[in-house]
């Protein structure tokens, strides 16, 4: 299993460079990917700094690193912008980014168009799969409901979500087996997580483990902007839980 850092390039650590060089950090301490949140206007008005431009900081100041966004809003994006975006961060990195994609919220995520959010999606995921397509594509939304998972099982990728913040419901290992068993292919990547590191650590462990286990290629773990710059790097200094 790999272990990616989920970070905002909002609040008073937020700004491209800073992230770029916490990416460093999590490069030298075990990380193996970092994945960056995509707001125009981070929730409860932090400065909020454009995600392309820290990727493409972040992808200069690493070498190894699988770097994405998690998640960008496609229907409320101009997707051969993205596509654009998405293919020179894709150039600068040399290859080591995904795209993380999903509808967005209806309270902030305003759409660019006039269809329906889930079909927005689908044709911005065409446009970009001709105009990106060596970029893989992990599909975001709730595993519970039918239609999110579908989508995800059609491309590269899942990074779905149980119960969405604040209340939030983990990820189970029989929802990973049963995305695993359900895409049929061993390439398909699951990605678990999204949240911060609890306070047990031992049961943390257990739990990656058993995700794991299940067949999740990806823990991620979550550092909001709401934390200090020096509890952020201390976090991203601890490395990632591992069983």
């Amino acid at each position: 299993m790999k272990h990616g850092l989920d970070i905002s390039p909002a609040g008073a650590w937020g700004r491209p460079d800073e992230i770029a060089e916490l990416a460093t950090l999590a490069e030298d301490h075990g990380w193996d990917g970092v994945f960056c949140e995509d707001y125009l206007a981070f929730p409860g008005g932090l400065p909020t700094y454009d995600v392309w431009v820290t990727l493409g900081l972040v992808a200069q100041a690493t070498t190894r690193l699988t770097i994405g966004t998690m998640v960008t809003p496609l229907p409320a994006r101009h997707p051969a912008t993205v596509a654009l975006q998405a293919g020179s961060v894709a150039a600068v990195s040399g290859g080591r980014l995904v795209l993380g994609v999903g509808t967005g919220d209806p309270e902030g995520d305003p759409v660019v168009g006039d269809a329906s959010r889930a079909d927005l999606l689908e044709a911005a995921l065409v446009v970009l799969r001709e105009a990106c397509p060596d970029v893989p594509v992990w599909v975001g939304g709730a595993i519970t409901k039918r239609a999110p998972r579908a989508r995800a099982l059609r491309w590269n990728g899942a990074c779905l979500y149980r119960v969405p913040p604040p209340e939030w419901e983990d990820i189970t290992p029989d929802d990973v087996a049963g995305l695993r068993a359900d895409a049929d292919d061993p390439s398909y990547v699951v990605v678990v997580g999204g949240r911060e590191r609890r306070d047990d650590l031992v049961a943390e462990q257990g739990y990656v483990a058993s995700l794991a286990d299940a067949g999740a290629d990806w823990w991620q773990e979550y550092v909001p902007p709401r934390l200090s710059r020096a509890e952020a790097r201390r976090r991203i200094v601890a490395g990632p839980v591992t069983a």
